[in-house]
């Protein structure tokens, strides 16, 4: 019985490694796994009027996503997804965490809900926003508007 231990061995890291492979996968069932994450969220990109546009999500677990993106200076359409299945959400530019204060905001986002704002990035530098129901949670961003 000299194999035994290690067949024991094998087979118990095969049975995690199984386990640990099906916490995490895609089933292909159709439940309730969240959605893959849309690869355009964060990239600007130029609307037919001029405008910079960006749109980022909020899902339940007070994160947004992507947390940063960059702008140029000037007109910013900012589109903020609710893809929360439980949690209202809201989006502000976190008052004195930038080089000037943008006062637009979202007060609240329901699950499944989108809600826009517009606004002028005027000052180059870091802006920091925030989910002010989540701010103890860490549900924090920034923008950074480049020169």
């Amino acid at each position: 019985m000299n194999g035994s231990p290690t067949r024991v061995r094998a087979a118990a890291l095969a049975a995690a490694a199984l386990l640990l492979a099906g916490c995490g996968g895609d089933d292909g069932g159709g439940g309730d796994s969240a959605p893959p994450v849309d690869p355009s969220l964060g990239t600007v990109t130029t609307g037919p009027d001029g405008v910079q546009e960006v749109t980022i999500e909020t899902p339940d677990d007070y994160v947004f996503v992507p947390d940063s993106f960059e702008v140029a200076p000037g007109p910013v359409r900012l589109t903020v997804r609710s893809t929360a299945e439980q949690m209202v959400h809201n989006f502000r530019f976190t008052p004195g965490q930038g080089p000037a204060e943008i006062e637009e905001d979202i007060p609240l986002l329901e699950p499944g809900e989108s809600a826009t704002i517009e606004f002028e990035a005027t000052t180059v530098g870091d802006y920091g926003f925030d989910c002010s129901f989540h701010l103890q949670l860490g549900q924090v961003g920034t923008m950074t508007v480049t020169g």
